[in-house]
């Protein structure tokens, strides 16, 4: 697939020649436009007072004209753009990974601004008490692994066992196994190749534990073409992306009970793939999470062919974010020239950075907007680095999905998979 972007060189500001407009902040008594077209409803108008007076702890408004984030490139408030965001059902989030403890503090006010009830969260062991105590009822955890462990081959046998068994204690119901193509590197680094592949006798013993204990099961297989493009090239090494799948595809019919495929299963690019597996494997449940993938991947999908393929699997794809809270989002860390950059150093930065990911993926959902997502997306450089830098972002077409299909994305499949946490979605 060809990657299709925006010129991240150009004023954003001059490039907004889409149909309908991009809510800001905006000076007193001046109007904007209701860019979700919702003829149904009143949708309230916040103007700079109105966003001042919130009180928030971490949202700090719009950031300077010379600040350019790598999250917000549109200079969005995102404050502002959730509360003017029409709220059709409570939203379950099934995919994210929440930990440290401002971090989180501020992912609460971003998740209630967004409509958010209940988040299902990748927390390691020792901070799941940290992310309770601040998110009480609205938050359930997913059994992982030490993945900082020293120790590999124990973090990933014997020592995944007991956690599977301390997280169902404390109330898991889901275990996930990450096997994308890049766990082939750190298997070699462990001295034990293979280690974190779908199918290892590791991944055996765990998902036999899981079985045992009644937990659903979640995987991250494959990644983007983009990668197989450019970092999986070496496919002796990590495989071709088809291959990802005999793993699973095997695994799906000897463990019965349901999955859960992050990232749209893997391939969000090939609609059609999905279909088949989805329909041979009727355990197979698809979430929505890593949201500029997403964005990038599902935009170029018509809005029939993507509406289609929502109707045909209704009650199978659930909605998840894949947001990532850190400790270190929250204030400037020490790191060296070659260090990357981090996505976030303060606290107006990380609200905006866990902020865009429910915007971007809302307006792609609900929204008629098409123009720049305000999130810089780095596989457009890594493809056509001649053409793209690192703050060029993709091109973002809202799919304005039927409401009927919109809540059973965003609650109902979530809920009837999760029947114990009915209540508490509704809350």
């Amino acid at each position: 697939m060809e990657p299709t972007g925006i010129d991240g060189g150009r004023e954003w500001r001059t490039i907004m020649d889409q149909t309908v407009q991009i809510r800001r902040a905006v000076p007193f008594g001046e109007s904007i436009e209701n860019t979700f077209g919702s003829t149904d409803r009143d949708q309230p108008i916040m103007h700079q007072n109105d966003v001042w007076s919130t009180g928030l702890a971490y949202h700090l408004g719009i950031m300077s004209d010379q600040t350019v984030h790598a999250a917000n490139l549109l200079k969005l408030d995102y404050l502002v753009e959730a509360r003017s965001l029409p709220s059709r059902c409570p939203i379950v989030d099934v995919h994210t990974h929440l930990s440290g403890k401002d971090a989180v503090r501020c992912y609460q006010e971003v998740a209630e601004a967004y409509g958010i009830t209940l988040t299902y969260s990748m927390t390691p062991l020792e901070q799941v008490e940290t992310v309770q105590s601040i998110l009480g009822d609205r938050v359930r955890f997913i059994a992982v692994p030490d993945f900082a462990g020293e120790d590999r081959l124990h973090a990933h046998g014997e020592g995944f066992l007991d956690r599977i068994r301390s997280f169902h204690k404390l109330g898991s119901r889901i275990v996930k196994f990450w096997s994308a193509p890049r766990g082939a590197d750190y298997g070699i680094e462990s001295g034990h190749p293979g280690l974190l592949s779908l199918d290892s006798p590791q991944r055996l013993q765990a998902m036999d534990l899981a079985s045992e204990l009644g937990m659903i099961f979640m995987t991250h297989v494959a990644d983007p073409d983009t990668w197989f493009e450019t970092k999986y090239a070496d496919s002796d090494l990590y495989g071709t992306k088809r291959a990802q799948y005999e793993p699973l595809e095997k695994l799906l019919a000897r463990y019965k009970q349901p999955w859960i495929a992050a990232h749209m299963g893997g391939w969000p690019e090939d609609l059609a793939f999905l279909d088949g597996l989805l329909e041979r494997h009727d355990n197979l449940h698809l979430d929505t999470s890593a949201t500029k993938w997403m964005v990038r991947v599902l935009s170029t999908h018509s809005h029939e062919q993507l509406t289609a393929f929502l109707r045909r699997w209704k009650g199978r794809i659930l909605f998840g974010s894949d947001i990532v809270t850190r400790e270190e989002h929250m204030a400037p860390v020490d790191r060296l020239p070659t260090d990357p950059e981090p996505q976030a150093s303060s606290p107006a930065e990380a609200f905006d950075l866990y902020a865009s990911r429910y915007w971007a993926l809302r307006t792609l959902w609900e929204g008629n907007y098409e123009g720049p997502s305000p999130i810089a997306d780095p596989d457009l450089e890594m493809v056509e680095p001649e053409r793209f830098g690192p703050l060029d972002s993709p091109r973002l077409a809202g799919k304005r999905i039927p409401d009927e299909l919109l809540e059973s994305l965003y609650h109902d499949a979530a809920v009837t998979l999760l029947a114990p946490d009915r209540d508490m979605a509704r809350s």
